[in-house]
């Protein structure tokens, strides 16, 4: 018996519009994010501003491929991350898929090599005022996903 059936809810099928919706909007962020330097890549990276500055963090986003999933060591990274963000109240989501988050990030800007995507944190601009649609749209995103007791939803990005 799984949760949902406890409490009488059905999770919702991945093949909704807004699931959809919810992969466009991540894109979207991901590319706004990175033009405004708003964008921290790296699961050591991510750990350290989640340390120094949590307040500063807007957004989550937690990729793994299916040959990451026997890693142990970067499962037990996500289980803390996850734990930080919920603690925090930071909206959070996994991507399976790296290599299209890769073509939406690209290479390190400083150095030019791959970098590591297992976790992205999306970070208040330095702006004032800044309210991107995107995040808005995935913050709505977690919080229905929340409602149905998916606490860390899946997003696939699209083509």
């Amino acid at each position: 018996m799984t949760l949902e059936e406890v409490h009488g809810q059905q999770p919702m099928p991945a093949g909704h519009d807004w699931m959809q919706g919810a992969g466009t909007a991540l894109h979207e962020l991901l590319v706004s994010a990175q033009r405004r330097g708003c964008l921290t890549a790296g699961v050591y990276e991510s750990a350290k501003l989640m340390n120094v500055d949590p307040d500063n963090v807007a957004f989550c986003v937690l990729a793994a491929d299916q040959e990451d999933e026997g890693d142990i060591a970067l499962q037990i990274h996500f289980t803390l991350i996850q734990a930080f963000c919920c603690e925090n109240d930071i909206d959070i989501v996994r991507v399976n898929d790296v290599g299209k988050l890769a073509a939406i990030v690209g290479p390190s800007e400083e150095s030019g090599e791959p970098r590591d995507l297992h976790c992205i944190l999306i970070t208040n601009a330095n702006e004032e005022g800044w309210k991107d649609p995107a995040l808005e749209k995935l913050n709505l995103f977690c919080e229905e996903s929340r409602n149905v007791n998916d606490w860390v939803p899946t997003v696939t990005l699209p083509e």
